[in-house]
């Protein structure tokens, strides 16, 4: 049976699931090599005949019930990362992988068991549709939303591309009901934000996760802060629980010059080292950098910290990182469903292991977990500028980022001394794979 093997680097948060995407195929598993293991399958069915013969309800012990039971068993005990994923897990991982998702476009917030539209994106079925920022979903699909979760919701608002959905909502404003009938489409969300060019020239970008799309959009980020004349460079990888293997690598490719080693891998086997090495021809860019990790930055984001932190090409400002240093591959399964296994070790350049030590800053600035929150909120709404109008609506006045002071504070001090470029240059996605 042809599997198909992703290599990966994903971080846990929250239960969600961890950050995956395609990067290479293979045929994996042939027949059964050994009697040990044809002895072994054959206790497991013997044990789930006689459950499925014995145990007192019937629909529990359905044999396709068992054998899924007994797969998550199998695979989830090995680690916290190696999951076996039914047909939905495995479709939502592909989903948050490639960053786009059949949808109608809006962000949404569960306030206080209301589900409010935190904004409509730009261009999609519901901007079209006129739906607003505060309006309320209290339908879908004719059924009322009755103690609604995120999980669910979203789950009913997704779909398959040209597949219709009713959404009826309440509009507070005008305290009136309506109603729309909308259709779906693909929708693509951004995992590089909220860039901005601060005071000095100092450019920040946010990455708050590693997808298919992330090395494009960092790469046109860096373009247009090249445009602008940015003379430094902060990465906020603050609570960025990791993703793709290949994208961490090509979002730090531009800061190494050709043939830099950016991370390796080492499996089980002694000839399973694999090695990331940049391929851009172009210079590198050699301006001060900056980088803010957390306990929340984990995997991929950890790679690109380590590697930039490794070499000496930026300063780590904030927090010791999650220390999750291991790749997950994973293979496509019978009936839609899939398994994430972990299959090797990842190493900065100088052969440094992350797992479960994480990347410790250069520069610690530690920040309460209300703190990180506060912070967070701010990143995430930004159209809540106004402190009453943020106070009012999470309860707390908006606070400083230390964090990200320290990091301006650093670069300030590293450009006054005149040890970097004096501006960023254009930068060009290059293709750092494994050799």
């Amino acid at each position: 049976m042809l599997k198909r093997i992703v290599t990966i680097a994903c971080g846990v948060v929250l239960g969600l699931s961890l950050a995956l995407g395609a990067a290479r195929l293979a045929f994996a598993w042939g027949l059964f090599p050994n009697r040990e293991l044809e002895k072994s399958t054959s206790y497991l069915r013997d044990v789930l005949e006689l459950v499925n013969d014995n145990y007192v309800d019937e629909k529990k012990a359905a044999l396709p019930e068992l054998t899924k039971a007994a797969l998550h068993g199998v695979v989830e005990t090995l680690d916290p990362h190696s999951e076996f994923m039914e047909s939905r897990a495995y479709q939502q991982l592909e989903e948050d992988m490639s960053s786009q998702f059949g949808g109608i476009g809006v962000q949404v917030e569960l306030r206080k068991s209301r589900v409010v539209i935190v904004a409509p994106i730009a261009g999609t079925p519901s901007d079209r549709a006129g739906i607003r920022r505060g309006d309320e979903i209290v339908r879908i699909d004719g059924a009322a939303l009755e103690d609604p979760t995120m999980d669910k919701v979203v789950e009913k608002l997704r779909g398959k591309p040209k597949s219709r959905v009713t959404v009826g909502l309440l509009r507070p404003t005008e305290k009136r009901e309506y109603e729309v009938t909308l259709v779906r489409e693909l929708i693509k969300t951004e995992s590089v934000r909220d860039a901005q060019v601060l005071a000095g020239g100092v450019g920040y970008v946010q990455i708050t996760q590693f997808t298919e799309r992330t090395a494009e959009e960092f790469i046109n980020v860096l373009n247009k802060f090249s445009e602008q004349g940015v003379s430094s460079l902060v990465i906020d990888l603050r609570n960025n629980p990791g993703g793709l293997l290949d994208a961490a690598v090509e979002v730090a490719e531009p800061f190494f010059k050709k043939g830099d080693l950016i991370v390796y891998t080492q499996g089980r086997g002694a000839k399973s080292r694999d090695e990331y090495r940049a391929e851009a021809s172009e210079p590198p860019i050699n301006v001060p950098i900056a980088v803010l990790i957390n306990s929340g930055s984990a995997s991929a984001a950890e790679i690109v910290a380590g590697a930039l932190k490794d070499t000496g090409k930026a300063v780590i400002v904030g927090e010791r990182s999650f220390g999750k240093g291991s790749v997950q591959s994973i293979f496509k399964l019978k009936n839609g469903e899939g398994m994430r296994l972990t299959t090797a070790r990842y190493y900065t350049p100088s052969g440094v292991t992350i797992h479960e030590k994480g990347i410790e800053p250069q520069v610690e600035v530690v920040m309460s977990p209300e703190e990180d929150e506060n912070v967070r909120l701010q990143r995430d709404r930004p159209d809540m500028n106004d402190p009453a109008q943020f106070k009012e609506r999470f309860g707390m006045e908006p606070v400083t980022d230390r964090q990200l002071q320290a990091a301006v504070d650093v670069l300030r001090g590293v450009t006054v001394l005149g040890t970097r470029g004096a501006t960023m240059p254009p930068a060009n996605a290059g293709a750092g794979k494994a050799k």
